[in-house]
């Protein structure tokens, strides 16, 4: 899946102060374009996609989320600008700059590197090798350093210490708490959750075009499907999605996530995997990974291919191991490493070392007052694990009243019944544990 790359620029022919008239669209075909896809990028102009009515806020969205941009400053134009200032507020690096006129750049973007290419009389780029060897060089760099890629944009250059928003790692969990988007597509949605599947999706007939939602309407539609276990829903909702809002690090988790519980696991496991080759690790993209390998050892547990299921169960170990790693203060990937070592056999001794980790992280959590049905449902598999029945049934009882979708529970339960199954095998048997798991599935089933 090849990185996008936003292109900001002028349409047409256009007259600029100098006088000359520029063929933009010969620009962009014989510069701009070679140079992206010779850089192993996916060009992405914003009148190349049909988004219908206003586009000036999908636009903005795409222009934010794409990972590279090229924006030519030929002729000063106004809205090219304001986009160069936006994509300069919000990402430090990435973002190419070209100038195809003599004299000097404009005041304000003169001291910041910026590619120059001729222009003939016929308003076409005189000398298109030369500029498309120019920005490929500029995008390759960008690339190459892309863990930490020299700032390009002023903003985060002059002023210390300013940190944009993580647009890419806006946790799914709090999502609708924070994204601002238009309310009366918001209630419906939350009304349709309540309603079911058939309920989500005639919500989604009545949005209209997808294809011209702005992104929060698009998440949150993808969320809605999640809530009421629409997993083919999900798929089928993110192959509509523009490029850059499919790609985006949210959408591609929730996609593995969804393909994960179709059955779909190879499928899962690679778009998952390209997403920490590509952004890193983390607790979210981690969790949802360690679960596909999970299923896989579950899997061959139920078929007695031992072998292998010893494989997987060591490669999720190491997978929500990592992930917890990556921020400490996300216990979910730390209490599912911990639950498994404690299944594998011979049980495996650095639980020990983590189990406290991870009880410090949830109970922070708790401390900070916004806890969610995770961080109890945590505590509740800290107390089994530990044989504590008080402590785990009040967070039993403390995870049932914050469910928010079914199949939250469930997975709880899940795990709940890999322990007795662990501890049955030893000759072990905890009852007050069962009636929980009972208790969670109940929940699970509405």
């Amino acid at each position: 899946m090849k990185p996008l790359c936003f292109v900001l620029m002028p349409f047409g022919r256009k007259t600029i102060p100098s006088g000359q008239t520029v063929d933009f669209d010969a620009v962009y075909a014989n510069l701009i374009q070679p140079a992206i896809a010779a850089a192993g990028m996916e060009p992405l102009r914003a009148d190349e996609e049909a988004v219908g009515g206003m586009i000036h806020k999908p636009m903005y969205e795409r222009l934010i989320l794409c990972d590279y941009a090229v924006a030519d400053l030929t002729g000063a134009n106004a809205n090219v600008f304001y986009e160069l200032g936006l994509r300069h507020g919000v990402r430090p690096a990435t973002t190419v700059m070209l100038f195809g006129e003599k004299g000097p750049l404009p005041f304000d973007v003169a001291p910041l590197r910026t590619v120059r290419y001729a222009l003939g009389a016929d308003g076409k780029p005189s000398e298109p090798a030369a500029g498309v060897a120019a920005v490929t060089r500029f995008l390759y760099e960008a690339r190459r350093t892309k863990d930490e890629p020299p700032k390009d944009s002023p903003v985060f250059q002059l002023v210390e210490g300013y940190v944009a928003p993580d647009i890419a790692r806006l946790k799914t969990d709090v999502f609708r708490e924070q994204a601002q988007y238009a309310a009366d597509a918001r209630n419906r949605l939350a009304a349709a959750r309540r309603g079911g599947k058939d309920a989500v999706k005639a919500a989604a007939a009545e949005l209209g075009d997808l294809s011209a939602a702005e992104s929060g309407v698009m998440i949150d539609l993808l969320l809605s499907y999640r809530a009421v276990s629409d997993w083919q829903g999900m798929v089928d909702l993110v192959a509509g999605m523009s490029k850059p809002l499919a790609r985006s690090t949210l959408v591609q988790e929730q996609y593995g996530f969804a393909l994960n519980r179709l059955g779909r696991r190879d499928e899962a496991e690679a778009v998952l995997q390209e997403l920490i080759a590509t952004r890193g690790p983390s607790s979210e993209t981690n969790g949802l990974l360690g679960r596909v390998y999970k299923d896989r050892w579950d899997a061959e547990r139920k078929t007695g291919n031992a072998f292998a299921a010893r494989g997987w169960l060591k490669k999720a170990i190491d997978t929500y191991l990592q992930g917890f790693e990556a921020d400490w203060r996300d216990a979910f990937p730390g209490i599912n490493a911990v639950t498994l070592m404690e299944l594998a056999n011979p049980p495996d001794p650095r639980r020990l070392e983590l189990l406290p980790v991870v009880t410090y992280a949830v109970k922070r959590r708790l401390a900070k007052g916004t806890p969610d049905y995770w961080d109890h449902a945590t505590l509740l598999e800290l107390g089994v694990l530990a044989k504590d029945e008080a402590a785990a049934s009040e967070a039993t009882a403390n995870a049932l009243a914050a469910v928010r979708e079914n199949w939250e529970p469930e997975t709880t339960a899940r795990n709940l019944g890999l322990i007795r199954e662990a501890r049955a095998a030893n000759g072990e048997g905890v009852g007050w544990a069962d009636d929980i798991e009972q208790a969670l599935l109940a929940r699970a089933k509405g």
